[in-house]
């Protein structure tokens, strides 16, 4: 045996081998998920407490579907889609669900982001990711098609992977015929374990633009913008009247924006669009049947934003260099993803969220492009604020509890099982570590109202933690409940 044979492992080396591990758990993510075309009871409102939007679309017989995450902006994230056979003034509980959870993994495998679409021939398809936990570095972006969204019963394909990376927008038909669908292949690595990941994949991480001839039949990459701070690009694809295509992407300073004048095989340098401020946040934008852009962002001036609050939509005249109008949608806080399309009548749907974890709703505006330029509703459809759907689950669980309870003293509980040592043994444990100095005591009123607000956390916690456990589910109020 060779002394070389007997040196102690570099550095590197068990990281290469954790990586390999992590690689080969990701493989997980390559196995095509279950569509799940009757998910009630398991996945009706009632036992769901997140809603995060994903993308609305029409189908040629005038049938609205939209699509939506369940779960949490998290790895636990789910999709859920649901119609509506009246222009959005109702709506059906969950008809499909893409779970891609097994209890049996290391990991969770998540469906997080997508969108709807119909496309020319008048198929709709749902386009949505996989990965495992949040981001396992290389994820993939798969589509499932219904040849017949307006049916009673509705059929979709076997799910096939495309590539690797999200799609957060939808495909542009573009005036050679063909269909550009945006990829983004985050230029981060794979987020907590799976860090450092996939890094062959290095070269193509970007917005990606990717094409098909023969109407989605197959796709091939085209190109790719690389912006500086992305958030997953969610970039946004139009052409232009001279042909030439102008790509939108999400970034940490906002909105940044590049061109193509050879079809998308290459790209400008990625800039600020001039006039147009907007957070690092989602935003919609797409050519309407009048010749004019639609864009939605946060903000009731073009040039100006105050975070995820007051979204509205304008019109521009001159793609995109300047824009009119200014209709507010929603003036409210925590309002945000905002997705839609042109009705053959003309009117605009733009689907949204509010308050995701907390008031969950997914909402809809219905609008035309004489409000936006009228700052207000003038059309005889025009309506907005419409809700398409929100989670029960808080509902359902507090109507599971006794009678008399008090989440004052459920939250003590939780404390008590969670924290097992008295806050002398803290206290003792804090000053042997960093000396018996003692902090300036805060003013009584805000430690009293620091407490009530960690109570309250307490209290959704159990109230979550108690309905999620088996057994619990179809209880009424006053049943006993399972313990944990």
């Amino acid at each position: 045996m060779s002394l070389t044979s007997l040196a102690a492992p570099t550095p590197e080396q068990p990281r290469v081998a954790d990586i390999a591990a992590m690689e080969k758990i990701a493989d997980s993510a390559l196995v095509p998920p279950t569509l799940n075309t009757s998910p009630l009871p398991e996945y009706d409102y009632d036992r769901l407490d997140y809603g995060m939007t994903i993308g609305i679309e029409r189908t040629p017989g005038g049938r609205l579907w939209v699509c939506w995450v369940a779960g949490g902006d998290s790895p636990e994230a789910y999709f859920l889609l649901a119609t509506s056979d009246d222009d959005g003034e109702t709506w059906s509980k969950p008809r499909l669900v893409v779970d891609a959870h097994d209890p049996d993994l290391p990991y969770p495998r998540s469906v997080l982001v997508g969108n709807l679409w119909t496309d020319p021939l008048g198929r709709l398809w749902l386009i949505f990711d996989q990965s495992m936990d949040m981001f396992d570095g290389r994820a993939g972006v798969w589509v499932t098609v219904c040849e017949n969204p307006d049916a009673a019963e509705p059929t979709w394909s076997a799910p096939r992977r495309i590539w690797h990376g999200v799609t957060l927008n939808k495909p542009t038909v573009l005036s050679t015929g063909e269909w550009m669908l945006p990829i983004s292949l985050d230029q981060r690595e794979g987020f907590g374990p799976f860090k450092g990941c996939f890094k062959e994949l290095d070269p193509f991480r970007g917005a990606n633009v990717f094409v098909s001839t023969d109407q989605g039949a197959t796709w091939e990459r085209r190109g790719c913008v690389r912006f500086p701070n992305p958030d997953w690009h969610e970039h946004m694809i139009v052409e232009r009247r001279g042909g030439t295509l102008w790509m939108l992407a999400r970034t940490s300073k906002g909105i940044m924006q590049s061109t193509s004048a050879d079809g998308g095989r290459t790209w400008a340098e990625p800039t600020e669009p001039p006039g147009i401020r907007h957070p690092n946040a989602r935003f919609h934008v797409r050519r309407l049947a009048s010749g004019r852009l639609l864009l939605v962002k946060h903000g009731d001036a073009i040039d100006a934003h105050h975070g995820r609050v007051m979204l509205s939509a304008w019109l521009s005249e001159d793609d995109g260099k300047s824009c009119t109008g200014g209709l507010v949608l929603d003036e409210r806080k925590g309002i945000s993803y905002p997705d839609g399309f042109q009705a053959p009548d003309g009117t605009l749907y733009i689907s949204y969220d509010r308050n995701r974890a907390t008031d969950g709703e997914v909402l809809l505006a219905r609008f035309t492009e004489e409000d936006i330029l009228a700052k207000k509703l003038v059309g005889p459809k025009s309506k907005l604020k419409m809700l398409i759907c929100r989670p029960l689950a808080g509902e359902a669980a507090k109507a599971l509890l006794p009678p008399g309870w008090d989440p004052k003293q459920a939250a003590d509980e939780v404390l008590a099982r969670l924290v097992r040592v008295t806050a002398p043994q803290v206290k003792g444990a804090h000053d042997a570590r960093h000396g018996s100095r003692r902090r300036p005591r805060l003013p009584r009123r805000r430690s009293q109202r620091r407490e009530a607000r960690r109570r309250r956390r307490l209290a959704v916690h159990l109230l979550r933690h108690v309905y999620r456990q088996p057994g619990n589910a179809g209880r009424r109020a006053g049943d006993p409940l399972r313990p944990w």
